[in-house]
């Protein structure tokens, strides 16, 4: 029988690339995106290369509300979901708070992600042995991030950048903690610098054009996550499909164990 991946972020860049990558393989990818134009345009993609329509659900994670409702919709779907790719992720202005009242490249990032995952955790437990991967950075290692206050506003966006790929990491290893016995693997990858509508954003972009790879090549190591039985190691953070050295403050246990506790506080849950 096909495994059932849920790739977020699935409408363009990494998230689309791996998921036509993984329905090439035979997987059953479902996408969730944002932008309903590129949403259906990235399902034509895993259709041709699959062979049959993906199902397909929209939410802005800048909106916790629209997060909760994809997420329903998903548990209540599809009984089984052996990989979950938390891939969904975007450089937001630090101007204005979100609807929610946090920051919006924390919520974006980590926080709508983090509901995301407790919505549909039954069903990962159902599949086991399922995967959890999370797309990182070494954007970690300039991260300011306030453990107990994940949702503050950041005034510099690159800060808030590299805050919500630090919690990436600590939420990697509190869920390998908390949740390995259930069977699940949680790992985080850093997939490079690359070449999409994300990367060229950045000004850097410009001036290290040569240094960009391509949404394929970023997706590969995302891909070998959920499909290869070395990848298999829970808490792990990867690049290159090898292990990948993290920052002391992104792979804190401490750390870790508190920024779990005021997320669950941040999106409305209680354990």
């Amino acid at each position: 029988m096909p495994r059932t991946v849920v790739v977020t972020g699935a409408s363009s860049g990494i998230g689309r690339a791996a998921a036509v990558a993984l329905a090439r393989r035979g997987d059953r990818v479902i996408l969730l995106g944002r932008d309903p134009g590129r949403l259906a345009a990235a399902a034509d993609e895993v259709r041709a290369a699959g062979g049959s329509t993906p199902p397909t659900y929209r939410a802005d994670f800048a909106v916790l509300d629209e997060v909760r409702a994809a997420g329903e919709r998903i548990a209540a779907e599809h009984e089984q979901i052996h990989v979950l790719a938390n891939n969904a992720g975007r450089l937001a202005g630090a101007r204005r708070l979100t609807v929610d009242g946090l920051d919006p490249t924390m919520q974006i990032n980590h926080l709508g992600g983090f509901l995301l995952t407790h919505l549909l955790l039954d069903r990962l437990r159902a599949a086991a042995p399922a995967r959890i991967i999370t797309t990182a950075s070494a954007a970690e290692a300039w991260g300011a991030l306030d453990v107990d206050r994940p949702g503050r506003r950041q005034q510099l966006r690159w800060l808030a950048y590299g805050a919500s790929k630090q919690a990436n990491i600590l939420f990697t290893i509190e869920a390998a903690r908390r949740w390995a016995s259930y069977g699940i693997v949680p790992t985080a990858y850093f997939p490079g610098l690359i070449r999409s509508g994300f990367g060229s954003t950045s000004p850097a972009f410009s001036v290290a054009r040569l240094l960009f790879r391509g949404p394929d090549e970023g997706a590969d190591t995302l891909t070998w996550l959920a499909t290869e039985p070395a990848a298999l190691v829970p808490g792990g953070y990867f690049a290159w499909r090898a292990p990948f050295r993290a920052s002391p403050r992104s792979t804190s246990p401490a750390r870790a164990a508190r920024l779990w506790q005021s997320s669950l506080t941040a999106v409305g849950l209680t354990g």
